[in-house]
């Protein structure tokens, strides 16, 4: 053998196979594309949803109709009594009540009660008090109301992960008698360390608990439902699980687990993971309407619906609202409502529509991998190119096929993606090794025709792949046809912002004819762009760049001198082009410009003033005054904040101009520190950056670039709503609480918390956080702060005023009706 058996095409089978699956386990990619071919799958399926499952969604219609979240308990208890009346068979109601209902009134009538019984008053006065008390126990009546249906079913949230030690408090009656039997095997479910109940009043009254827990994936997107969670030495059911047993007439004791198995109901076998997790099935949308039926919690309340409807339905109620439902992101929608959720779990049960992994599966997959490997090897090495090419193509559809066909016709899910992949690396591998052989030991004479290769290098610039499409045209020798090729190819690497790849085309082009085209023109524009990555000359229109000051989120800040008229400026970039998507880029542009224009009309002293604003090769700029100052950014840290009375000055002079800016029709949209400039040693400031966050309806870029800052946003301004002056105040709000005590008002683990913290729930008490601040700072911020505009400050000068009040001590009214 004269050539090294590294050489042979079985030996490069051999490598691509170990490297693909080695790469298989390092990286994410191939798992990836699993998870992709599985939502394929779902997708391309057409089952059926059951049509005895019902949903009565708490919407934004509801809300405006019967008021602000979360609702008395006797509104509940009325929807409860409406369904059982219409004889449901089922009510799942997904909403926690954690906490006991406390009403003013009540509380003082539980303190009348207890000295009634003192002091012996009237028995008349007693009955009264007795009566009273009924009335006003919103959660006595919504337990009698459960009671009474006999057929509500409560949810429970548990905490995943490994438990520590042993519970602080062992697990309620109420709840245990859920636990359910477990029959043998080895593999555990997954753990849970804490769990959130419902009231104990409510889950006694309670027909069953299932927990409400969903397990996402590692890219967020929920494809399995733990049927059963293990907490500590018990195992207890999902809701979905114990929805559909109910409207099976079963009970936990007719529920069994057999852990690494399955889980068994009745006599339904579901089928899951090793972990009891089942694989729900998601129905698409059929002619335009959604799967479910979903009603308003409003329309049923109000007789618009009739109860009757619902009659020996599974009813489920939850929360749809913005605000009030974190959604979920599925094979079929990037965000459900849990109770969504929650109906195409328990219609997958119902409907034995889950799909499953066969014990089988993992052997077969294993198998198929041996297969295709052994092709690589062994047989792939003696096909000709065309033959191979037929071979590997008829393989690959029927790896597509099978994966499809067994998920669709058969409900089986099999992991496909790693041997269809370790086939395309592998036949690629090959061919590529082929061709750079057959090159290599023919003389030039007898190489490819050069049409051939531009073609080839055409079809690469066609894809996208410019650096493969440069290797081939340099294989081609250079004519007058080839050039308008080239010139193309600079172009498109110029589009990408490649500016030093487009110069080496056109000089390239250059050697042969230095007259083609606006050639010379646009090598020494590219030379420009790759220096600085700005444009011609170092200019934004006529400002001339000095130096660079910082960066920005879409771009950076340059210090320019105005030729014009001699003075120094700054200069603002946003390099759009790389943020936003083409067919966007033309109206975010117009934005822009437009912003910028309404911006420039304002003159405050506490303003920064705009002079110019323009575009230039897809790179937007503002000019706008110099300011000696840095943002506010560094005084909001604990350790560097400024004194409260320095802190009021700021923010009431920043007040004062929104006051101005507003009165101006102008709303800035994104009030925080980080855009205001301050300068200590002359104790002056300038708010800046008006009508950034504005660029975009979607208020996110391409590359994920938020823009406006989430922590500062308004309730309104989060759930989509109109825009106004009063947004404005409650970011400004914001600030000051940073600035006064270095932490934010509203803090969440993540972004979902977050908006329903803003939205839903009060501020810490600030002087809980800093005890040594003025306490009029603290009604000042329960009012600035308020979820509510209407009970707001309504200008920027009533901020002002009364947030110097605060800091003397004098009273703040408050509008705010707080409801417990």
């Amino acid at each position: 053998m004269k050539a090294g058996f590294w050489r042979l095409d079985w030996f490069l089978g051999a490598v691509m196979v170990v490297a693909v699956l080695l790469f298989s386990r390092l990286s994410d990619l191939i798992p990836s594309l699993e998870r992709k071919a599985y939502d394929f799958g779902v997708q391309a399926s057409s089952h059926t949803p059951s049509e005895r499952i019902a949903v009565i969604a708490i919407d934004d219609a509801s809300l405006s109709s019967i008021g602000r979240w979360p609702w008395s308990r006797e509104v509940h208890a009325r929807m409860t009594d409406l369904l059982a009346g219409a004889k449901a068979k089922a009510i799942g109601n997904t909403v926690l009540f954690s906490q006991a209902q406390v009403d003013p009134g009540y509380a003082y009538i539980t303190r009348l009660l207890d000295l009634a019984v003192k002091t012996e008053p009237p028995v008349e006065m007693l009955a009264v008090l007795k009566e009273a008390e009924q009335q006003l126990n919103a959660d006595a009546k919504l337990a009698e109301s459960y009671r009474r249906a006999g057929n509500v079913l409560m949810p429970v949230l548990f905490v995943l992960g490994e438990p520590r030690g042993r519970p602080d408090n062992p697990m309620p009656q109420f709840m245990q008698r859920m636990a359910i039997t477990v029959q043998g095997g080895d593999t555990p479910a997954l753990p849970s360390q804490g769990v959130q109940l419902p009231v104990e009043k409510l889950g006694k009254s309670a027909a069953a608990l299932g927990h409400l827990n969903f397990n996402p994936d590692i890219d967020a997107v929920v494809r399995r439902e733990p049927l059963a969670l293990q907490y500590f030495d018990q195992y207890y059911p999902s809701l979905s699980l114990m929805l559909a047993a109910q409207s099976l007439n079963l009970s936990p004791a007719d529920i069994k687990l057999r852990l690494g198995d399955g889980v068994t109901l009745g006599g339904l076998k579901i089928g899951t993971d090793p972990a009891l997790q089942m694989y729900t099935y998601f129905y698409k949308e059929r002619d335009a309407r959604p799967a479910f039926q979903v009603d308003s919690f409003y329309d049923v309340l109000s007789g618009r619906i009739p109860a009757s409807k619902y009659a020996d339905k599974i009813v489920l109620i939850g929360p749809t609202a913005a605000g009030l439902a974190s959604g979920v992101a599925t094979p079929i929608s990037s965000s459900i409502a849990p109770v969504l959720m929650l109906a195409h779990s328990v219609s997958s049960i119902l409907e034995e529509h889950f799909l499953t992994v066969p014990s089988w599966a993992g052997s077969a997959e294993n198998a198929v991998v041996l297969i295709i490997s052994l092709y690589l090897v062994l047989l792939l090495p003696r096909l000709s190119a065309s033959v191979a090419l037929w071979f590997s193509g008829s393989l690959f559809l029927a790896l597509l096929a099978a994966h499809m066909g067994l998920m669709i016709w058969a409900g089986v899910w099999m992991q496909l993606m790693l041997p269809a992949t370790l086939l395309i690396a592998g036949h690629a591998a090959l061919l590529a090794k082929r061709f750079i052989g057959a090159d290599a030991g023919k003389p030039k004479s007898d190489q490819s025709p050069a049409e051939s290769d531009r073609m080839l290098a055409l079809a690469y610039q066609g894809q996208g792949h410019l650096d493969l499409a440069w290797d081939k045209f340099r294989q081609v020798a250079l004519h007058a046809e080839l050039l308008d090729n080239l010139y193309n190819l600079s172009l498109d690497f110029e589009r990408k912002r490649q500016f030093n790849k487009a110069e080496s085309v056109l000089k390239y082009m250059h050697a042969f004819n230095p007259k083609f085209r606006d050639l010379e023109e646009r090598i020494g524009r590219l030379r420009q762009l790759a220096e600085t990555g700005v444009g011609e000359k170092r200019k934004f229109g006529r400002f001339e760049v000095q130096k660079e000051l910082g960066k920005a989120a879409l771009g950076a800040v340059y210090l320019c001198k105005d030729p014009k008229v001699g003075r120094e400026v700054a200069v603002k970039t946003m390099v759009l082009a790389q943020e936003f998507e083409p067919e966007e880029l033309a109206e975010v542009k117009e934005r822009f410009l437009r912003e910028a224009e309404t911006a420039a009309r304002l003159s405050h002293p506490n303003i920064v003033t705009i002079y110019d604003a323009g575009d230039e090769h897809d790179v937007c700029y503002i000019a706008m005054e110099l300011f000696k100052g840095a943002d506010l950014a560094p005084y909001v840290k604990p350790g560097a904040l400024l004194p409260p009375e320095k802190v009021v000055s700021i923010i009431a002079r920043v007040a004062d101009a929104l006051g101005y800016a507003h009165r101006e029709g102008v709303v800035h949209r994104d009030v925080k520190p980080a855009n205001v400039m301050y300068d200590p040693d002359t104790d002056t400031l300038k708010l800046t950056d008006f009508g950034i966050a504005r660029l975009t309806e979607s208020s996110t870029t391409k590359n994920g670039i938020m823009l406006g800052t989430p922590s500062f946003m308004s309730p309104e301004q989060l759930a989509g709503n109109k825009i106004e002056p009063r947004s404005d105040l409650f970011s400004l709000a914001v600030s000051l609480y940073q600035m006064l005590s270095g932490k934010l008002p509203f803090e969440a683990e993540s972004m979902a918390q977050l908006m329903f913290k803003i939205a839903n729930e009060p501020p810490a008490d600030i002087l809980l956080v800093r005890p040594d601040l003025p306490p009029g700072l603290a009604p000042f911020l329960e009012r600035a702060l308020a979820k509510n505009p209407e009970d707001r400050f309504q200008t920027g000068e009533e901020f002002g005023g009364a947030l110097h009040a605060a800091l003397a001590g004098a009273a703040v009214g408050t509008k705010v009706d707080i409801q417990l």
